[in-house]
């Protein structure tokens, strides 16, 4: 008979200040930073703990809360050479908040004094300004938002002590992601008319780091989720699978490494003075292809990255995408390039990890924003032709969010707005009126798309031959 898992069950003793509060409770924070902080408390005298903060209405805090925010962390891969598995409990998240149930015990966690660092990852269209947030009295929707409303408490209760001031340091894949939340914090300041003592508290005493996050975290292991649980003797909702490489690079002041001992304890972690060479490399290659391979691994019938990567077509397509078109379009040296691309794809190979491409395909579109297009472009840039691989990606992603593939409905995991968009498109007349619509819609990609010579007729094509004949054979047929 199992046990739950909660603070009565365990026999570990748990201890530790809350000095992180952390936005968000997916799975890659939890497998990622909060694992961290785990060995950082093993490793080192830090003793901090995390409370975790539901960024949206809907999330897993109610069941971080039943298990007293305890889980297992489960890492495997290939160690020297061989097959390697590991599980840990991790004991370093003191517990969850939904601030859409008790908006007022969130804004009180800003009272604590010993908080020094805020955390987050809220996916690339998280870090976003709302003009709808017009005030803090209620709950904001935005997540800068929140953020701004929890920090404006922390000054007024601490009477604008520059010493309170807090580490910011957000995981979203999007450039320059400190230096952003931070813009949005000031502007929702100015928005809400607060005291220019807290906005010089802001830009002032606070540190926004720039940061870049690497772990491939599938997420819970519902296959053998059993045997788990029988390895580990707990019934744990909330085990969450990785792999063992991790790399977590800062850019901000030396004396953060004091402050936050990562490498101490041995983690891959880099405080640099300038990341933006990792971060290009990292989300033009490694995110670039994941999220090329969603849409067209998916509308092909591959369920996972590994079964994309061993898919004839798909896998043939993806690595060209990358060596062919991706790769070219960096100002990088290429030996490197084409080194860090063949770890990234031994990586998808792992065979130990099953990583879901529904859960990869959380907001495609903003990611295809972030990830994909800025390749496109710097190709035709350079050689003054479409490279057909991405923009084909681009199609399979109009494609995947008609709603419908094979009399079965797409796992679409996007805001209303945006899928409600793509699916009226889809109501128009012809292949080249969807192609337009969708390329010309400025608010997704920062431009007018259909400004591109030849990439509505190039899309439209691929949207017809998708439909025509399918995603395998199209991939035979046109490239």
């Amino acid at each position: 008979m199992l046990k739950p898992l909660n603070n009565d069950t365990i026999s570990q003793a748990r201890n530790g200040t809350s000095k992180i509060v952390q936005f968000g409770e997916g799975n890659f924070l939890r497998a990622f930073v909060d694992w961290m902080v785990e060995k950082i408390n093993k490793e080192t005298d830090f003793n901090g703990s995390v409370q975790i903060v539901q960024p949206i209405e809907k999330g897993l805090v109610d069941v971080l809360e039943e298990q007293d925010g305890l889980y297992h962390v489960q890492l495997q891969g290939i160690k020297n050479g061989k097959p390697h598995s590991s599980v840990e409990l991790i004991t370093s998240v003191e517990g969850g908040l939904n601030p859409y149930e008790d908006y007022e015990d969130f804004l009180k966690l800003a009272e604590n004094p010993e908080l020094k660092f805020i955390i987050s990852n809220t996916t690339e269209a998280g870090i976003a300004f709302d003009e709808n947030d017009t005030d803090y009295e209620t709950i904001p929707e935005s997540f800068p938002a929140k953020l701004t409303a929890f920090l404006y408490r922390r000054f007024k209760h601490f009477g604008g002590d520059r010493n309170k001031a807090p580490i910011v340091l957000p995981c979203e894949l999007i450039a320059q992601n400190g230096d952003k939340l931070k813009e949005y914090i000031l502007r929702y300041a100015e928005l809400w008319d607060t005291e220019d003592e807290f906005k010089e508290w802001v830009d002032t005493y606070m540190t926004f780091c720039n940061t870049l996050v690497d772990r491939i975290v599938p997420g819970f292991p519902s296959e053998n989720i059993d045997e788990i649980q029988e390895e580990i003797g707990y019934k744990d909702q909330l085990v969450v699978n990785g792999e063992y490489f991790h790399l977590w690079v800062i850019e901000g002041p030396e004396w953060i490494q004091e402050k936050l001992p990562f490498q101490r304890a041995g983690l891959n972690v880099k405080f640099v003075d300038s990341l933006g060479p990792y971060r290009t490399r990292k989300v033009r290659i490694l995110n670039g292809v994941h999220t090329s391979m969603v849409p067209v691994g998916y509308l092909a019938g591959d369920r996972t990255v590994k079964e994309a990567m061993d898919d004839k077509d798909v896998g043939e397509y993806l690595k060209k995408a990358l060596f062919e078109e991706i790769i070219p379009s960096l100002d990088m040296p290429r030996a490197e390039l084409e080194g860090f691309a063949s770890d990234v794809l031994e990586r998808f190979e792992n065979p130990y990890i099953k990583h879901e491409l529904s859960a990869i395909a959380l907001n495609s579109v903003s990611k295809y924003k972030v990830r994909v297009l800025p390749s496109l472009l710097k190709y035709y840039e350079k050689r003054e032709e479409l490279p057909k691989r991405l923009v084909f990606a681009l199609a399979a992603l109009i494609r995947f969010y008609q709603g419908e593939w094979e009399g079965e409905k797409t796992p679409l995991n996007d805001s209303d707005d945006v899928i409600s968009f793509i699916q009226d498109a889809w109501t128009l007349d012809g292949y080249g009126e969807t192609a337009d619509k969708v390329l010309g819609h400025a608010q997704f990609w920062d431009q007018d798309l259909t400004e591109i010579p030849g990439l509505t007729e190039l899309m439209a094509q691929y949207l017809e031959s998708i439909d025509e004949h399918g995603v395998s054979k199209s991939l035979k047929e046109l490239f």
